[in-house]
Formats: C-alpha cells, structure tokens, sequence
C-alpha cells in the first residue's frame, strides 16, 4: 500500500486509465533507471533517442487531437505521467513541459495548417518543443521583456535574448514571446514558432550550470535579426500576452504535480530507509522522533493531494481560476521543499551524498518555488482576490 494512501477520485479511476499507468511504469522501468537517469544528469540532457521512444510509446502528444497524430487525452493522462516520471525519480526527463505546457498552445492557437505541419512531430518525439519568455531582465514580469519582432513585409525580424529555458538546447521548435508593439504594454506582445533548423540569425548559448536538475537541458537563446516567415506568428499580432495568461494556469498546475509526485517519492523512499537503517540496534523507525516526521510528512502530502485533486478536476470542467492555480502552486512546492529536507535528515549522512535519490531530490526541488512565476509572485495573485476594487 501507498504511503500516501488518497484514494483516486472516481473522475481519476477508470480502466483507461489505470492501463496507461502500467504501459508508463513499463516504459520508464526499461528507459529511465538509476543508470540511466545519472547518464542524463552528466551528460546535461535526456537523449533525443529516448524522446522518440517515448513517442513511439505514446507518452507524447498525449493532448494532442488524433488527427494531428497525438492520442487525444486529457490532463487525467499527463497526471498519471507525472506520478509516474516522480516515482521512478525521472522528473529531469521533461515530457510534462513538452506536453502538458508547451504542445497547448498549438493545439488551442495554431491554425489547421500549422497544426498539421508541426504537431505530429511533437507527438512523435522528432520534434522537441521549448517556450522562451524569460529574458535576462525579466522573469515573472513578461511585460517586461526587451524581445522584439518587427514586420518586414512577409517577415518578423527577431532581436533579443532569452534566458532559462528548459529544453532550450535540443528543442527544435521553440515559442518565443516578443514585442511587435514596444509602446502598447500586454497587448504589443505576440508568440511566435521558430523552427530552430530553418532560421538564422538565431544561436543557443551554452548548457547552464544549475544547482539540480542537471538532466534537463536549460540554455540561453539569441535572436539577431533573425527573420521568420509571418506564417510562424501564433494567432493574432499581439494576442500573445492574453494567450499566455490563459495557459498559466496549467502550467502552474503541472509544477504543483510534479511537487507533488517527488515529494510523494521522497516519503516512500524515506519509510523504506528508516524500515531497514538500525541505530542502537534497533530500525530508526521505532524512533518516536522519526515516527513524528514522517506522520507529518504524510498529513502535509496528504492534504497537498487531496487540493492537487479539487484544482484537476475545475482544470477539466474549464473553471480553474489563476489563483487557485496559484495557490497549488505556491502551497505545494513550498510542502515540496519542508518535506524532501526533513526526508533528507532522516538519512543521515547518506542523505546528502548524491548516489541517493533524496540528494538528487533536495537540490532538484529548489527551483519548484521559482519557475513558472515565482511564489512571492504566486501570493500576489492570491491577494488581489481578497479585495474587490
């Protein structure tokens, strides 16, 4: 049984998906082991390889309409990805980004056209996908960045600098935001689709030594005059700002799954150490001060899911609002890190040599509380609704 032992919602518990379950544990046992995993983590960066397994597994694209190539599921789907990439500790092997936060906007903005031209390739795992919107001087405030497009006749001419960007080495298509209209704040914001094999003027900087997470590949991105056909703009000219408002939500839906699947992780492999670690000849289990932090390890995991599950199901009935979204991820990866450091203790001297996972897990975790919108970011979001002006 389950240290986290939430039962399933009757909307997340049906044969279907139980059996994609399976077929994700199945894959991961044979494609992201301990070797395996530890290669990514030297090497800066998941194979392309092991992408393509993944597609011909039928774990990309799993948003993605039939038609397009994809397997036309819905976010229960990428939930029980996540579970799974936490369990097996493989959350460096960013398919919920691929997925869950960058294929949405071409599903939800492409036209007919430039769906049937780049979405089987994301499905498929050829095509890897990367969303640029952080710039060197500006994070959580997008209407900050410096990156512009302007029109040249059937051309945008890119200048600017990215930075951060998960998957940003190896993505063959990337979402960039820009401004097209420096002077109308978010509605001179418009997104558009580099197709990095097909541009010049667009170059990656190098691998960026982060504190964990090694084995997702985050680089910098250059745009110097780089021209794009005016066919790679993503709907209308400054509609990019409003689009990217309206998929926050579950982008930040997707860190607070994945928090919650590592921490889930971590409490597993914590009770299995303590079970079998003797100190004074007995397991460090029967300790009364171990038994206190793993109930409230437990309780606090327990209580994330359980709201993990409420924001899941408003996110498929369409009526998930940014600051419940906030809240989940806020609350979550703030749980995440309390929880992975405690876990972390209880091992010991073990705990912080990095051949263990909890290691791995602790630095990992850090970045939970700052990307897709920092948490102080996240508390004022959450604060604009207690007073209506």
């Amino acid at each position: 049984m389950a240290v986290i032992d939430i039962p399933r919602p009757a909307f997340m518990d049906d044969e279907e998906l139980r059996m994609f379950e399976a077929s994700v544990d199945r894959f991961l046992e044979t494609h992201a082991g301990p070797e395996q995993s530890r290669g990514w983590r030297d090497a800066g960066f998941v194979d392309p390889a092991v992408w393509r397994a993944a597609g011909a597994a039928g774990l990309l694209g799993i948003s993605i309409p039939a038609e397009f190539g994809g397997v036309g599921a819905d976010f229960r789907f990428e939930a029980i990805l996540m579970e799974q990439l936490g369990r097996h500790h493989a959350l460096n092997f960013a398919i919920p980004l691929h997925n869950a936060v960058v294929a949405p906007y071409l599903v939800s903005y492409a036209d007919d056209e430039q769906k049937h031209k780049w979405l089987p390739g994301v499905a498929s795992g050829e095509t890897l996908l990367a969303v640029a919107m952080t710039e060197p001087g500006a994070g959580s405030d997008l209407q900050g960045m410096k990156t512009t497009a302007r029109r040249d006749g059937d051309h945008y001419v890119l200048n600017g600098q990215k930075t951060f960007i998960s998957n940003g080495a190896n993505a063959s298509i990337i979402i960039v935001a820009a401004k097209t209209n420096p002077g109308a704040g978010a509605k001179g914001i418009s997104l558009f689709v580099v197709e990095t094999d097909k541009v010049e003027g667009f170059t990656r900087g190098r691998l960026l030594d982060k504190m964990g997470q090694e084995g997702r590949d985050t680089a910098e991105l250059f745009f110097d005059e780089m021209r794009l056909p005016a066919g790679n703009r993503l709907g209308a000219e400054g509609g990019g700002f409003a689009m990217l408002m309206e998929k926050l939500p579950q982008e930040r839906l997707v860190i607070a799954w994945q928090a919650m699947a590592m921490m889930e992780s971590a409490i597993e492999r914590t009770v299995a150490y303590a079970t079998e670690r003797q100190a004074f000849g007995r397991a460090i289990l029967d300790f009364q001060n171990t038994q206190f932090k793993l109930a409230e390890a437990k309780t606090e995991a327990s209580i994330a899911k359980v709201f993990l599950y409420h924001c899941t199901e408003r996110l498929l009935a369409g009526t998930l609002d940014p600051a419940t979204a906030s809240m989940a991820k806020y609350w979550i990866t703030e749980a995440q890190g309390r929880i992975i450091d405690e876990c972390l203790q209880l091992f010991g001297g073990y705990g912080y040599m990095t051949e263990y996972p909890i290691a791995e897990m602790y630095k990992d975790a850090r970045a939970f509380r700052i990307y897709g919108g920092t948490n102080e970011i996240m508390k004022v979001l959450i604060a604009r609704t207690l007073v209506r002006r």
